[in-house]
């Protein structure tokens, strides 16, 4: 099965790229991509960018001019206190936008309208690697702690990112099966954020579920193909 992996952030490229110091970068409208060979695959990874609106758009770039059969997304979220450990892998099954406002009608209509739930049927069984199969909720900023309870109570939700909601909602579109592991690197409280502020935290935890999740990655796309072939036993 034809995979590209889209990475998100800065910090998480970077982690690629320090891991890997020959690879050969390219171009694109939306920041470097490259080939790596990860075990006995050949992967094309993408620089998405940061936030909603690069997600999104790097998202259908990466369909319209590559045709990939699946779209991987790896990279790192901010865990709910007491909800979740540092260091889990989610692997999303639905994506909320939450960060929208309407005040002419209704609000909760419109934040359904950008929920995705995704189409895991591609998978095995049982996963290669260790994953919670869950929610992730997306907005245009790190986890406000005023937001927190308002989250848990509405969604349910344990871990927020910037862009696994654009990612799933434009693959789902495009009828492009979506893939999307993020790790926690840090943990936020109605008080505080254990990263806020301390982005050398951030970073050396992004580094860790980067190495994580890069390592697995090959056992994925083994386990997808098996499926593919006809083989669901895991």
């Amino acid at each position: 099965m034809k995979s590209i992996v889209l990475i998100s952030a800065d910090a998480e490229w970077r982690v690629l790229k320090d891991l890997n110091p020959n690879l050969e970068i390219q171009g694109s409208p939306f920041g470097e991509s490259a080939n790596l060979q990860l075990g006995t695959f050949n992967f094309q990874f993408f620089h998405g960018g940061w936030g909603k609106i690069s997600a999104a758009a790097s998202t259908q770039y990466v369909i319209d001019h590559y045709k990939p059969e699946l779209l991987i997304n790896l990279g790192t979220c901010g865990g709910f206190e007491g909800l979740i450990e540092r260091g889990t892998t989610i692997m999303a099954e639905k994506t909320i936008i939450y960060d929208i406002v309407e005040q002419m009608t209704d609000a909760d209509e419109a934040i359904k309208y950008y929920t995705t739930k995704l189409d895991l049927s591609f998978l095995p069984l049982v996963p290669p690697a260790p994953v919670l199969r869950g929610l992730l909720v997306s907005a245009d900023r790190d986890i406000l702690v005023e937001d927190i309870a308002v989250l848990i109570k509405k969604y349910k939700a344990v871990a927020a990112d910037w862009e696994s909601g654009a990612i799933a909602w434009v693959a789902q579109k495009n009828n492009v099966r979506c893939l999307i592991l993020r790790g926690v690197t840090d943990l936020v409280n109605p008080e505080t954020g254990e990263a806020y502020g301390n982005y050398d935290l951030f970073s050396q935890r992004t580094k860790e579920v980067m190495r994580k999740l890069l390592e697995q990655l090959p056992s994925w796309q083994n386990a997808i193909d098996k499926v593919e072939q006809g083989y669901r036993g895991y």
